[in-house]
């Protein structure tokens, strides 16, 4: 198995990932163009040739990053490309000089595995929550607790990891 970076051709199989999970309302799917715009984001685990998983690392501000789409195929779940992912795009967050990491998910377990515990409580300052408010990501919503985000946020777990 192999983690590289997403390339332009990957958006087909990012999309192809993304898709059982956005059907069963775990992860939100995106129009191409979203995912074209972010890949520079996306990590990629190939085996034997085939992109089996995505992920991505979404930075908020000088301190905060966010994991997000993290996508195993059916066929390749229980092998450990998950954690291998969300390890990647934990050292990714650590060269980027991040030194929290946020995910939003139903797979609470996996990621307290990985470090990660539920988030309580304002998780910026109240001068970075306000320029935070500008962005149009609507991960950046969802980190900030905003109810238009409730929506699709419902019954999700915020969770927190202290680099």
């Amino acid at each position: 198995m192999t983690l590289r970076p997403a390339r332009t051709a990957d958006v087909r199989d990012i999309r192809r990932l993304v898709a059982p999970y956005a059907e069963r309302r775990i992860l939100i799917a995106k129009d191409p163009v979203a995912y074209y715009e972010g890949l520079q984001q996306f990590v990629v685990a190939e085996l034997d040739g085939k992109v089996v998983g995505c992920g991505a690392l979404h930075v908020f501000w000088e301190d905060v990053a966010e994991v997000r789409t993290v996508a195993v195929s059916e066929d390749a779940r229980g092998q450990g490309i998950g954690g291998l992912i969300v390890d990647r795009l934990i050292a990714d967050a650590r060269e980027l000089g991040v030194s929290r990491v946020f995910c939003l998910t139903f797979e609470t377990e996996f990621f307290a595995r990985h470090g990660f515990v539920p988030l309580a409580g304002d998780p910026v300052a109240p001068e970075v929550f306000n320029q935070l408010l500008r962005s149009y990501d609507e991960g950046t919503a969802e980190f900030l607790d905003l109810d238009r985000a409730k929506p699709n946020t419902l019954g999700n777990t915020r969770m927190w990891l202290e680099l």
